[in-house]
């Protein structure tokens, strides 16, 4: 599945404006460009290479790197559950999407790391990790990962100068991989209650996974590239093109839901039992289960995006979208009206998250905003990130979000971004504590029980993750 506006691709492949590549003959005497080869830890040139080397004293590296770029219905639901397996027991503050909780006014956060305070250590003074809980220092002058080791064959050992880690917080490892997916993993779940995880991605297939022992139990071919997955207490729905299906997982009847067109996007339900979908053609598509039948019906189309409907989030009465057309738009899903259209991003919103009072929202742009309520009811910008809008160098777009506490029950906001990265902030500072490493691109996330976080990138694996310090239930694993 593409989705293609101009020279911005949502989904496969990516296609984002990147930095930091050399160019034509003569790029080094006015823009001085980075070594591919010295990137990728095979240049043989050293000091006589025509191209950047940053930090080798003596080369032509003699600046810093410049290229360190700044998701049910997309929301996290941290209630606790007592499960076996990868982990158990999760809450904090980010809100269900099916949640009755309303907007405050009173906004006590304080965004963004005071200019006065020290920021937390650097990843060189705190060291690394590398996945297994253990620690190194750097081998580099910069956190960069190798990618030859991530794909698993990088021959330098330790000579090389990148970085041969998953993570670099120490307080998050990765425990497994999920291999079998063969192409981009669009959408991850983990039903409340359930010892089952559902991935969908672009290889038409959904697969479903043990959470006991991390085997592969059942493949389920699709038809069609799955744009989303979302759970529901009884109930499981597929995003594809031209369709929603919805499984009754305690029944196994499925029904095939006609209307959209083309690629579903996104997908958010409601408790009372409304299911929407957010479609190619820019509608939002509403259902309503008729607990007579058992099954859904066509309810209402909100239209008014005049792009590509990418994310959906539902809190209360009210339905938040986020579209290609680089706006959110706030509906009263009673009366089906757009109510708001929040303005400021410049390019596709990628995802929406609630936290508190708080909405938040990431984009291809390369930033992330937060909105609160205003005086009149209305939701306003209240901070940015990053803070230095005026930049010249281009960011890296901002993908998919999730929200969750660490092992201190302190609350993180999980970022990646097209550069292969997932970025852990701490709220609402904004501080940055760590990155996930990946060999593509994130395009899912999700949170489980027991500090467990779930990754999706785009060549089709799946990471699992767990923050440290979190206790286990007997049998957990």
């Amino acid at each position: 599945m593409e989705v293609d506006d101009g020279p911005t691709r949502v989904g496969g492949k990516r296609n984002y404006p990147r930095s930091g590549n050399p160019g034509g003959a003569g790029a080094r005497s006015h823009h001085p460009q980075i070594c591919r080869y010295w990137q990728e830890g095979r240049c043989l040139k050293g000091d006589d290479c025509q191209w950047l080397h940053p930090g080798n004293p003596g080369t032509t590296g003699r600046g810093t790197f410049l290229g360190n770029g700044r998701r049910a219905s997309n929301v996290i639901d941290n209630r606790s559950d007592n499960r076996g397996g990868w982990g158990t027991t999760g809450e904090g503050g980010f809100s269900s999407g099916s949640s009755s909780q309303g907007r405050s006014r009173n906004v006590s956060a304080r965004w963004g790391r005071p200019r006065n305070v020290v920021g937390r250590p650097s990843q060189r003074e705190r060291g690394y990790t590398d996945g297994s809980g253990g620690g190194h220092t750097q081998r580099s002058t910069k956190g960069k990962p190798c990618n030859f080791w991530l794909k698993g064959n990088c021959n330098r050992g330790d000579d090389c100068m990148f970085l041969h880690a998953h993570t670099t917080a120490p307080d998050i490892q990765m425990m497994t991989q999920l291999i079998g997916h063969e192409k981009a993993i669009r959408a991850i779940e983990m039903p409340q209650g359930a010892s089952q995880l559902y991935t969908g991605s672009q290889d038409e297939s959904v697969r479903v996974w043990d959470c006991t022992t991390g085997q592969c139990t059942n493949v389920v071919q699709m038809g069609g590239d799955v744009g989303a997955l979302l759970s529901a207490p009884g109930w499981l729905f597929i995003g594809l093109p031209n369709e929603v299906q919805t499984w009754n997982v305690q029944t196994s009847a499925q029904q095939s839901l006609s209307g959209p067109k083309g690629q579903v996007h996104a997908l958010a339900v409601s408790e009372d039992g409304l299911l929407f979908a957010g479609t190619q053609d820019g509608t939002i598509l509403e259902w309503k289960f008729n607990a007579l039948t058992h099954s859904f019906e066509p309810a209402a189309s909100l239209s008014g995006h005049t792009g590509p409907v990418i994310t959906l989030l539902f809190i209360g009465n009210r339905l938040y979208t986020g579209s290609m057309d680089k706006t959110i738009r706030i509906w009263d899903t009673a009366s089906g009206q757009c109510i708001q259209t929040l303005e400021g991003h410049s390019d596709v919103v990628m995802d929406l998250l609630c936290w508190e009072q708080f909405l938040l929202s990431c984009s291809l742009d390369g930033t992330i905003r937060v909105w609160a309520a205003n005086a009149a009811g209305q939701l306003d910008t209240t901070f940015t990130h990053p803070e230095d809008e005026g930049q010249a160098e281009p960011r890296n777009g901002a993908l998919k979000m999730c929200g969750c506490n660490d092992g201190a029950g302190k609350p993180v906001l999980l970022v990646s971004y097209n550069d292969n990265i997932v970025r852990l902030y701490d709220l609402p500072t904004f501080s940055e504590r760590g990155q996930l490493f990946s060999r593509e691109e994130v395009r899912a996330l999700h949170v489980g029980p027991g500090g467990l976080v779930f990754s999706g990138d785009s060549c089709g694996t799946v990471k699992v993750w767990r923050w440290t310090g979190v206790q286990l239930a007997a049998g957990g694993g």
